[in-house]
């Protein structure tokens, strides 16, 4: 990647593009926020973000780039110098984490605390969707992030433990409208009300995962925590039919404390519960409190 004349801090950052499935598209949106302060035309930033994100692990597309860099100049030239600028989400408090990490449970504790548990090694993913999204309804499922369909839950049937992704909350209709007004089965416009939250953490272990997922459950119901196949756990909190202000307040904490703030989005993908990653890893299923939702 030619990233001569570049500041060294706009370098590092350049070459330190995660793998698909960890944040890519998050990345790209600061990658040309990063070009934007460093003053580099913006002529320049799909070449040198195609460059960076050659080795990612997905195809990237030109339109991608090129809304990641328009949008970030919208931002910047919105009026509010930089420096005033507050993010939406806010600072991981580390202190706040590792005290939380120190006098939580960890993942076996986690595991121990389900009130279900299976023995068998097989994939329940039939059985638990079927407890998520009683009856019916649309879901959206991945077998990669750019390999999916919406479909009545009867004709996925069967089909699912062999699938990494789900949007975590029922869809409203079949396709949508996407940002650049084309029909899509996988859009914001197309996915119904908030039915779950989904709290993921892409830095630290697993035991602090768990710690901090218990420590969660005492503001919001934990139904269930994925393993996603490979370094995060994915906790799913019951939110349905609470108001915005409140899941937003919750959501707030909860990226104070590490989550990815990205999973706010309604119709971002998760790791499908006991689906099966590209790798062939199970998207094991560690913790699992059905009733709660019962109790809604």
């Amino acid at each position: 990647m030619q990233t001569t004349g570049l500041q060294c801090g706009v370098q590092d950052f350049l070459a330190h593009c995660p793998k698909a499935g960890d944040g890519v598209n998050h990345w790209i949106y600061r990658a040309a926020l990063t070009l934007h302060r460093a003053r580099v035309p913006e002529s320049k930033m799909p070449a040198l973000i195609l460059a960076a994100v050659t080795n990612c692990g997905r195809a990237v597309t030109d339109k991608e780039i090129e809304r990641a860099v328009v949008n970030s100049g919208h931002s910047l030239r919105s009026g509010i110098p930089a420096e005033l600028r507050t993010p939406r989400w806010p600072q991981p408090n580390q202190e706040h984490i590792e005290a939380i990490t120190h006098a939580g449970v960890g993942l076996a504790g986690l595991k121990g605390m389900s009130p279900v548990k299976w023995s068998d090694g097989k994939a329940h993913t039939e059985e638990i969707v079927d407890i998520l999204f009683p009856g019916n309804p649309l879901l959206c499922v991945g077998l990669s992030k750019y390999s999916f369909n919406t479909m009545p839950r009867e004709t996925w049937r069967g089909r699912l433990a062999a699938r990494q992704f789900i949007v975590p909350s029922p869809m409203s209709k079949v396709s949508g409208i996407t940002k650049d007004g084309k029909s899509s089965r996988h859009t914001l416009d197309n996915t119904g009300p908030r039915h779950f939250l989904v709290v993921e953490f892409d830095k630290g272990s697993f035991d602090q995962h768990a710690a901090i997922l218990v420590h969660l459950a005492q503001f919001e119901p934990l139904v269930m925590a994925v393993h996603s196949g490979s370094k995060s756990l994915h906790g799913w909190f019951c939110v349905h039919g609470e108001p915005d202000t409140k899941v937003e307040k919750f959501f707030r904490y909860a990226v104070s404390l590490g989550a990815d703030p990205q999973l706010w989005v309604r119709s971002q993908f998760v790791r499908l519960p006991d689906g099966r990653r590209d790798s062939g890893k199970r998207q094991e299923v560690v913790y699992f409190k059905p009733h709660i939702l019962w109790e809604k």
